[in-house]
């Protein structure tokens, strides 16, 4: 049974490359969706909403959430973690009770504990698209990214059942994969898989950087290898600044796990241990091959 009607007015608060993806591949499919775009600076004029609405993704620009809001039914926080748990206040008691409110952060744990506190539980079910780019901005999105992505969705346990129904239908029209986790299981899944891999490819740059010669030589001469490991370095630091002051435990936990392989591997090298280094290697070949890529 479909949950979501085609006059469906769905808010976006934040509004870059996840929430533009997420709104122009629902506009793409329901084009009688109402898409409303919160622009926080009321002096200053958004340029990835105004890019959006000329492109026929976002219908009203809004800078009033206490009004502007409340016919919406589902509202996306977009923005960094943090300020996805800033907003909570300012939505609570200016929403209408059938609204399902939702995130695409990177973190679980903290805006569950916030949507507790806040007595919006029977409201939110978390959520994150496991798909992205080093790219930022309304103008990188694509109504095509999430495809064949895993969408994680954490709810509460006071989440009415048509509210999930209803997200699992908005995931399938992105033509994303939905799978339900607990918030903290979550967390540490995000640690190990993305947040620590961030942490390591921007330190690697950093190494280069600080250590090229004045020819920068290094730079000059760093191929493929190089590039597609620190790719994700590019990414916007205000946004994994966040991540790491809110799932900091995980990531800690994750990377002492990650500083005792490298002294093991240091201590192999010093050492002249063939052996070590060819399971070191074998071992993560036979894992990396084994990744189902999803086409």
């Amino acid at each position: 049974m479909k949950q979501l009607k085609s006059d469906f007015v769905i808010g976006f608060i934040g509004f870059g490359l996840i929430g533009g993806s997420i709104a122009r591949g629902l506009k793409q499919c329901i084009p009688s969706l109402t898409m409303i775009g919160y622009n926080y600076k009321k002096e200053k004029p958004n340029k990835n909403l105004l890019a959006a609405q000329a492109d026929g993704i976002i219908d009203t620009i809004c800078t009033e959430l206490e009004t502007d809001f409340y016919s919406c039914d589902i509202i996306f926080l977009c923005a960094p973690v943090l300020k996805n748990i800033e907003y909570l206040s300012k939505l609570k008691g200016h929403i209408k009770p059938s609204c399902i409110l939702t995130d695409v952060g990177s973190v679980k744990g903290n805006i569950h504990e916030a949507i507790k506190e806040l007595q919006l539980d029977s409201q939110f079910i978390g959520g994150h698209p496991m798909a992205g780019s080093e790219k930022t901005g309304y103008q990188s999105s694509s109504a095509t990214l999430l495809r064949n992505a895993f969408y994680v969705l954490t709810p509460t346990s006071s989440t009415p059942s048509f509210m999930v129904d209803t997200m699992i239908e908005v995931i399938e029209i992105l033509n994303a994969i939905p799978i339900m986790l607990d918030a903290t299981k979550h967390d540490n899944v995000a640690a190990a898989i993305s947040h620590v891999p961030h942490i390591i490819a921007s330190e690697l740059t950093n190494m280069v950087k600080n250590n090229d010669d004045e020819n920068e030589m290094m730079r000059r001469l760093m191929a493929g290898g190089f590039k597609d490991t620190t790719r994700i370095a590019s990414s916007s630091p205000e946004m994994w600044q966040n991540i790491c002051l809110t799932n900091t435990d995980s990531i800690i936990h994750f990377l002492r796990i990650y500083k005792q392989q490298i002294e093991k591997t240091l201590e192999a090298l010093e050492n002249k241990d063939g052996e070590y280094l060819n399971q070191l290697f074998s071992s993560a070949k036979e894992y990396r091959d084994s990744i189902i890529e999803h086409k």
